[in-house]
């Protein structure tokens, strides 16, 4: 019992410090990085490429996608998951899921091509959300319909016992209980997102892959590495907002 009480807190004080120490890592990468580009403005393409209304604008690009990719992976993976945790549509989930790990499993610059082939070259914000919510589709989803899965049939059947419908368990019950497995799989889903919303200058949505992209073509490592290292922060700052969300919106019994 012991050796498991001290187990649980090293955990969970692991995972407070972690919650603490990744902005302040997220933040310290981005001022250090801004700091030595800001040292190089003598030379031209740093000058034109790394200035504060390009880097705004291409972050809020960025943020704009990854938002957009998790209200659309939410709005259909939960529902969905939900219907295929039910008893009668369990034999049609191995198929569910697969299609969704056939859609994550492709390489991401593939998938954003291929629908920009599909809509006759068309280019802008919503070519590169719709297939990246694909991309992100298969966490949420499988965190969903196992979330459900888990919960104690006991507790389903106490609630139906006080005359509950089943809509009512489902809201009351089975849901709540399983937000801990759904926001672990959201939290996947938007990192997986916001890595590959990089890839969104391909199709003309913009992101912060534009300055990585500029930064390769004219060999200039630092326009590279301060793409690279906003990216990388918008990441951890998600991922960290993601372990906010486990934290305090799971409910108290299951923190």
């Amino acid at each position: 019992m012991s050796n498991t009480f001290t187990s649980d807190s090293g955990s969970g004080g692991a995972e407070r410090l972690r919650l603490f120490a990744q902005p302040v890592v997220a933040a310290a990468l981005v001022v250090g990085v801004l700091a030595f580009a800001y040292t190089q403005r003598d030379n031209v393409i740093i000058a034109r490429n790394v200035t504060a209304s390009t880097l705004l604008t291409l972050t809020w690009q960025h943020f704009l996608i990854s938002l957009a990719v998790a209200v659309i992976v939410v709005a259909i993976a939960v529902p969905l998951g939900v219907l295929l945790s039910r008893s009668w549509a369990r034999r049609v989930s191995p198929l569910v899921i697969g299609l969704a790990n056939i859609g994550q499993a492709a390489p991401s610059v593939g998938l954003l091509v291929l629908f920009f082939l599909l809509t006759n070259g068309t280019t802008g914000f919503w070519i590169a959300t719709l297939p990246i919510a694909v991309y992100a589709l298969l966490p949420v989803l499988r965190n969903t319909i196992v979330g459900l899965q888990q919960v104690d049939r006991s507790l389903i059947d106490a609630g139906r016992g006080i005359g509950m419908s089943g809509a009512k368990v489902l809201l009351s019950v089975e849901l709540p209980l399983s937000v801990p497995f759904i926001l672990a799989g959201l939290r996947t889903a938007l990192v997986l997102a916001v890595g590959t919303a990089s890839l969104a200058w391909f199709v003309g949505a913009g992101g912060l892959g534009e300055l990585i992209d500029t930064g390769y073509k004219l060999s200039n490592w630092t326009v590279l590495s301060v793409g690279a290292v906003l990216a990388m922060a918008l990441a951890l700052l998600v991922d960290w907002l993601g372990g906010l969300a486990e934290r305090y919106l799971s409910p108290r019994g299951l923190r």
